[in-house]
């Protein structure tokens, strides 16, 4: 009985991961659109010095950083989230390197690292991650 208490507990956080991922991935994806947005303002300012096209470049260069690392941040929760509800061993390790990252995102971010770390390093949580063990493909 234990058992599927805890496999409830961990098909949550893999769960939980694939939703995190996809939301992650779609602020990566607006946030690339308003880098999209400052080339646009680039190419379109006729007037003006140097000083604002620099600034657009500026922030081309931020928004575009920032949303592809939002976006492989959003797809590697994804993916890690679908292993993770296979109980799979290699997914738990990186599900819990990633949880442990993700306690520096306030505050759901923090929450969803802690959660990952009580499951995935209790005994239990541990034992149904042994190879040979666990429902193998959903």
């Amino acid at each position: 009985m234990k058992s599927r208490t805890w496999s409830s507990h961990v098909d949550l956080v893999g769960f939980l991961f694939i939703i995190w991922g996809l939301l992650t991935a779609l602020v990566g994806l607006s946030t690339l659109a308003l880098g999209i947005g400052a080339v646009a303002l680039i190419t379109s300012a006729s007037r003006g010095g140097s000083g604002g096209q620099f600034a657009a470049g500026l922030t081309v260069a931020a928004f575009t950083t920032l949303a592809i690392i939002a976006i492989v941040w959003g797809v590697a929760h994804t993916l890690v989230g679908v292993s993770v509800r296979r109980h799979r061993a290699s997914a738990r390790l990186v599900a819990l390197m990633l949880g442990s990252v993700d306690l520096l995102l306030l505050p759901y971010g923090t929450a969803l690292g802690v959660y990952t770390l009580w499951v995935l390093l209790n005994e239990e949580g541990k034992a149904l991650f042994q190879l040979g063990e666990g429902p193998g493909i959903r």
